[in-house]
């Protein structure tokens, strides 16, 4: 179990285009830095295509600004060769390159110097990229067994890869495995069993827990909150300015993950205008409200959770990344967040 207390942390993207200076002016402000992604620099960083590079049958247009998954041509021989590295355990064939995500290095050359106790890294989860990303006829990647068992295999790689790579400047690594799409879950639009989606996820997140690294997993919408408590993962973070109160109707669930040593990185400061009406002061308050809440309706289904174990098991971030807002708002939002960090720590 990690008593994290409040500390902060980013999810990911911001609207900047150069990360080295933003990356040193955060290394120094949040509890535990982050390699910031920079979806304005090109095409390359988006998320769903972040990773893609290492994929059999990616097909990355940057100009068109399109990534599609393609099962001709040489595909086969492209399957050969990532399973080959897959066998081999070769994970340098599935690394980051500083043309799809030069704040990665930015942060390791911040960190050389100065390492930190804690550091985190973010890998897209399968299920997300898969359902975005398509074949050719706009089937979603995901419904294709052999491309869903390759994008599996691929995130997992690369998260062991950051890893790696980040425990040369951090004494403690947090790898968290994004899933926006997990917010339609249930809903029409996925043909997805929990059983898949735990196994999709939880394949990735052994594979981060065999580096002895801890895994974190990130929804910005509503959605099962019971099923992604019930995954393997470390630390669940949600966008708790918009959505905290739903995570109150799993108090059962919760009390499962907090015995196993799970914490919650509550995404409290909202990541466009609203943060232009709010203030640490306000959303300190704002989220103890919300733990009260938790720990109230706990008690009425006869389970205790107290506000002072939530504390401990709590961090912070943005309710979600700030790559499609503005450098204003996004420099308000990092302000903020280490002014309520500060508060939440001493209240």
């Amino acid at each position: 179990m990690t008593n994290f207390h409040f500390l902060t942390t980013h999810v990911g993207s911001v609207p900047h285009k150069d990360p080295v200076e933003l990356t040193r002016r955060l290394s120094a402000l949040l509890d535990i830095p982050c390699w910031l992604q920079l979806p304005r620099r090109n095409y390359l960083e988006n998320i769903y295509t972040q990773y893609a590079a290492t994929l059999p049958g990616a097909v990355v247009d940057a100009e068109k600004e399109k990534a599609v998954m393609r099962t001709d041509g040489d595909f086969e021989t492209q399957l050969e060769a990532f399973y080959q590295s897959v066998i081999d355990d070769n994970l340098e064939d599935f690394a980051l390159t500083p043309d799809c995500a030069l704040g990665f290095f930015a942060l390791l050359d911040e960190l050389k110097s100065k390492p930190t106790a804690w550091v985190k890294g973010q890998v897209m989860g399968p299920i997300s990229f898969g359902l975005t990303v398509t074949d050719p006829d706009l089937r979603a990647s995901l419904y294709n067994e052999t491309l869903a068992d390759a994008l599996v295999k691929n995130m997992g790689m690369n998260a062991r890869w950051q890893v790696r790579q980040l425990k040369a400047v951090g004494e403690n690594v947090i790898l968290f495995v994004d899933e926006p799409y997990m917010a339609s879950f249930g809903s029409a639009f996925i043909s997805l069993s929990r059983e898949q989606a735990l196994g999709y996820m939880n394949e990735v997140y052994d594979a981060v827990h065999g580096e002895r690294a801890l895994v974190g997993v990130h929804c910005c919408g509503n959605t099962d909150w019971g099923l992604l408590l019930a995954s393997q993962a470390d630390i669940l973070n949600l966008d708790a300015y918009s959505f905290l109160e739903n995570l109150a109707l799993y108090p059962s669930e919760l009390r499962v993950f907090l015995d196993r040593g799970g914490a919650v990185c509550w995404g409290i400061i909202p990541n466009n205008e609203l943060i232009r009406s709010e203030t640490a002061a306000s959303l300190a308050e704002r989220l103890h409200a919300g733990l009260k809440l938790i720990a109230e309706k706990a008690s009425a289904h006869g389970v205790n959770i107290s506000v002072d174990e939530l504390s401990q098991r709590s961090l912070i971030t943005p309710a979600c990344g700030l790559g499609s807002t503005t450098v204003e708002i996004a420099e308000r939002v990092f302000d903020v967040m280490a002014e309520t960090g500060e508060i939440l720590k001493k209240g």
